[in-house]
């Protein structure tokens, strides 16, 4: 099919008044980063969506990009010819010529005059179109209710727009409109979705993620990486902090309180990530915890490590299910990524019994007796390696041979 153009419609921030010029040139900054790859493309702008004339650029290959733009809800791919009643049977004739038809589809036409100066009515339209169409292609069988083809004919001053596809996109708000977090990334399955979920809705995320030489192989942060190359996809780029966090896993041990460890674990997570937050000027933390799912994850215990930061803390899959999340993950392709065996630090020196129900006043006893806690936070976060990815970022190949055996 040869198309003219995409029609972009937006989605629910048009109701948002005054700051609604402000998501549409947020998105509009975004559509031109990826046009740059397509000279030919341009945008033409009309209150309430946008057109990409393609001219000659691959419509298939900037759809699959533009769709992931968040702030849009769908595309269109459309042919165009002027607002003439000849002109416009005699393309939607063509169009569906295209189409090669060969056995028998359910049709309607759905006519829409924007233009009211234009000389027939929606209604009327729908019969001045289909008459002579369903006369033309012999496999066409009129149906009102859940046509298999629904032919759109949308008449504008500027031109009219005739189209069969409407492609969900993304959706949800602009990139950073609605600040910034900080997005506690693992190589599980949970929090690319939480990350994905939150940029949907306006967040600008910087990932961190804490890794434990040689406990964890190189592997894992490489993993992780392309995780966050991914998201990287959906906003243009992505900062990533690559936090060393030997030294405080393993000061956690040895106190007699093995059940604690995770909650010791994530509550310093939390308070670095709070100090690379006010670092980046980020207001958030946002984390994967799905209510129930593992012992740091029930009620008791994210609220002793959820005290550990007074940042509001995020958790986008609070109430969803492993396989909501699952089908989220495979929809926004990080699922066979998250899925590599490779561990990272949460997987280790994890005891048989965690605490599912942790005394934050042991806790904090646990904390105070280690005194040099707050200095290991502080070099952990001067030591934090921070790279920007792009979806054209090339990973580095695993350096090492893996995990050192003799450390367990």
């Amino acid at each position: 099919m040869n198309y003219d153009m995409l029609l972009l419609r937006f989605g629910e921030f048009t109701l948002k008044g005054k700051n609604r010029n402000r998501f549409e040139k947020t998105i509009i900054t975004h559509i031109q980063s990826i046009l740059a790859s397509y000279p030919a493309a341009e945008i033409q702008k009309e209150y309430g969506r946008l057109y990409v004339a393609l001219n000659g650029e691959d419509q298939s290959k900037l759809t699959d990009e533009l769709k992931k733009i968040f702030g849009i809800h769908s595309i269109s791919p459309v042919v165009v010819c002027p607002s003439q009643l000849d002109k416009i049977i005699e393309t939607s004739a063509s169009f569906l010529e295209q189409m090669d038809l060969q056995k028998e589809t359910t049709f309607k036409v759905t006519a829409r005059r924007v233009w009211k100066a234009f000389p027939h009515s929606s209604h009327e339209m729908n019969h001045l179109v289909g008459s002579p169409i369903l006369k033309k292609f012999e496999p066409l069988k009129v149906s009102m209710k859940e046509p298999e083809l629904q032919l759109r004919v949308e008449i504008r001053e500027q031109g009219t727009y005739i189209y069969c596809e409407v492609i969900p996109a993304a959706g949800g708000f602009p990139r950073g409109s609605n600040g910034k977090a900080m997005l506690l990334l693992s190589g599980g399955i949970d929090s690319p979705v939480a990350g994905f979920t939150s940029m949907r809705r306006g967040l600008e995320l910087e990932c961190v993620h804490f890794y434990s030489y040689p406990f964890t192989s190189r592997k894992a942060k490489e993993k992780v990486m392309e995780l966050a190359k991914v998201l990287s996809g959906y906003t243009g780029e992505v900062k990533i902090h690559l936090v060393p966090f030997t030294e405080i896993q393993t000061s956690f041990t040895g106190h007699g309180q093995d059940n604690l460890i995770i909650t010791l674990m994530r509550r310093s997570m939390l308070r670095i990530a709070t100090m690379l937050a006010e670092r980046e000027g980020a207001l958030a933390i946002v984390t994967g915890d799905s209510l129930g799912q593992v012992a740091s994850q029930t009620l008791p215990s994210m609220n002793v490590i959820g005290r550990a930061t007074e940042l509001p803390l995020l958790r986008p899959l609070i109430m969803m299910d492993k396989n909501e999340i699952i089908e989220v993950s495979k929809q926004i392709g990080t699922y066979e990524l998250s899925i590599l065996p490779y561990e990272d630090c949460c997987t280790i020196f994890v005891p048989k019994s965690p605490s599912t129900n942790p005394n934050l006043r042991i806790v904090e006893r646990i904390e105070a007796s280690i005194t040099n806690l707050q200095t290991m936070l502080e070099e952990a976060v001067g030591r934090t390696e921070t790279i920007v990815l792009t979806p054209d970022s090339v990973i580095e190949a695993d350096r090492e041979d893996g995990i050192d055996e003799e450390w367990f």
